[in-house]
């Protein structure tokens, strides 16, 4: 099992790259798969309220866990 550490500066790193990922994921999705308006304010308040609960630690680190392994592959 590979443990990456993450300081301050690579979580500010992840979160704004995660934002970005999943704003340009609903982007194309209200583009070309007819997502409505609502919908995306519907998935947005679901993650603004999940982000106040218990299980947002473990996702957290489930998603930084990720990051640093997709960080590490080399082609």
């Amino acid at each position: 099992m590979v443990t990456v550490p993450i300081n301050q500066e690579n979580a500010m790193i992840l979160s704004i790259s995660g934002v970005v990922l999943f704003g340009v994921v609903v982007f194309l999705f209200f583009r070309k798969d007819g997502l409505k308006p609502s919908h995306g304010i519907v998935c947005a308040l679901f993650g603004f309220y999940l982000a106040g609960t218990a299980i947002a630690p473990s996702i957290k680190a489930g998603s930084a866990s990720l990051a640093g392994l997709l960080g590490g592959l080399r082609f």
